[in-house]
């Protein structure tokens, strides 16, 4: 079997029929990524491969860190965007097992008809073809969601960023829908004054509120949730540790607000308090408005001190966190599941051991009127490799309803990451057709292609609603 042919996962021949003839040919709805509105408003022409490929990519210079790459030639400013590339493809070939290893060489064949293993002796003829196509191809930002057949995109925006990129490209008639997802997340961070009082300074500048006081900050809050809804958006998104398992009155989550302004951090347990105080506002936000609220829960930031302080955040040092999450979600769901104001809600894990749990957890809080309106959410950020695609399916089949689930996304800063998806529908059509050819599920097509085609394309676009108004 050839590496990368038209088979690559598809195991036996109800997987191969599932896959060609009906995920392939599925549009992308990729509700939620980390792309710019800005370069898809600007149809950005990417200056060169790297700019494309390597820039933010986290996954790539972990791996490089762990070949031994010296950070100038992973995030330095002395070291040219060629000198880079040449550093990540001498890494490629130690990526072997790893997913970095199959979305390379996907994205470059899907993107670029490029068919040559990435490695150091290969990398100049990569380079040169790859860029001669970026800069005279059709790759620009919007030309590569066309070719991807990227029907919708979540993009996710701070209620203190502006949404004029997101209008821009609503009145340029660009056939992609790109919607802007909410995340209040940097209203959370008490515990560091300074960070908060200049985030509520922007926040106050784009809503007119004075930000800096707690009813301000709630109208606030609620008035950027007015205009994101006007901009088309569906769904909040939250980045957490945990839910914590504690309840907070407003006039608490008033005074360490207040506290917090004043330049007073916030003690562990009154972060927490405030976090919960926010995320059930915010929650019944979106029950009000049909929105659905992603939580993704569980990573460890910034860990590495000294990257921190060279770097900053974001610097692909994060890690898998082993907190305790049942508590805090049932807390939580159960909450405004007691209020009739639990909205639609995808839960997402990044600890493997919590697979069971996040894939139970669903099943306790459905409404019998919404399909699947709470849902275990795909293999995220460290488990959206094969491996963790497949227990994610494999924990939701056994706990929940594999048919009703909302597929993949990319959670990702590339364009180029869309294989990512075709990599997803081949483990979900390996899955299911290996069930057919060994009589666990009856060979009847028309299920099978119902469920393949639903959790590619149709239960996604229809969760959200990103048609319906």
């Amino acid at each position: 079997m050839a590496f990368l042919d038209d088979d690559f996962i598809l195991a036996g021949p109800t997987a191969r029929h599932l896959y060609h003839n009906v995920a392939k040919q599925q549009p992308i709805v990729d509700y939620h990524c980390h792309l710019s509105p800005k370069d898809i408003a600007e149809d950005r022409r990417f200056e060169d491969l790297s700019a494309v490929w390597l820039a933010g990519d986290h996954y790539k210079w972990r791996a490089m860190r762990a070949h031994g790459v010296n950070e100038d030639y992973i995030t330095g400013a002395k070291s040219t965007p060629r000198e880079k590339f040449q550093a990540w493809a001498e890494t490629v070939p130690h990526t072997l097992r790893n997913p970095l290893f199959h979305w390379t060489h996907l994205e470059l064949q899907r993107h670029f008809g490029i068919k040559l293993i990435l490695e150091g002796d290969s990398a100049q003829k990569v380079w040169d073809e790859a860029n001669q196509q970026l800069k005279h191809g059709n790759l620009t930002a919007r030309g590569i969601l066309k070719i991807m057949n990227v029907e919708v995109v979540g993009t996710t925006d701070d209620p203190a960023d502006s949404l004029d990129y997101h209008h821009a490209i609503a009145k340029s008639g660009f056939k992609t829908k790109i919607a802007p997802t909410y995340r209040p997340d940097a209203a959370l961070k008490v515990r560091l004054p300074e960070r908060v009082k200049a985030w509520a300074k922007r926040l106050s500048a784009i809503s007119g509120k004075n930000a800096d006081t707690f009813s301000g900050l709630i109208e606030a809050l609620n008035k950027r949730h007015d205009d994101f809804a006007a901009a088309g958006c569906l769904a909040t998104d939250h980045g957490l540790e945990y839910l914590p398992d504690v309840s907070c009155t407003e006039a608490e989550a008033k005074s360490i607000w207040e506290n917090a302004m004043a330049g007073k951090p916030a003690t562990a347990l009154e972060a927490e308090k405030f976090t919960v105080f926010i995320m059930l506002h915010v929650g019944r936000l979106n029950n009000a408005k049909g929105w659905t609220t992603q939580l993704h829960l569980g990573p460890i930031r910034d860990p590495n001190q000294g990257l921190l302080q060279r770097l900053g955040s974001d610097a692909g040092c994060d890690a898998i966190g082993d907190y305790r999450q049942g508590p805090g979600l049932v807390n939580y769901l159960g909450t405004l599941s007691g209020e009739n104001q639990l909205g639609k809600t995808i839960l997402y894990n990044i600890n493997p051991a919590d697979t069971a749990l996040f894939a139970c957890m669903p099943g306790s809080f459905q409404d019998g009127v919404t399909p699947g309106k709470i849902q275990y959410g795909s293999g995220w950020w460290f488990l959206d490799q094969e491996h963790g695609m497949r227990d994610q399916m494999n924990a939701l089949s056994d706990l929940g309803l594999l048919g009703r689930f909302v597929g993949m996304v990319t959670d990702s800063r590339s364009f180029l990451s869309y294989p990512r998806h075709e990599y997803f529908r081949r483990i979900l059509c390996d899955l299911v057709g290996h069930d057919v050819d060994s009589g666990r599920i009856p060979d009847r097509k028309e299920w099978t292609d119902r469920l393949v085609a639903d959790v590619c394309y149709r239960n996604a676009r229809n969760y959200f609603g990103f048609y319906s108004k």
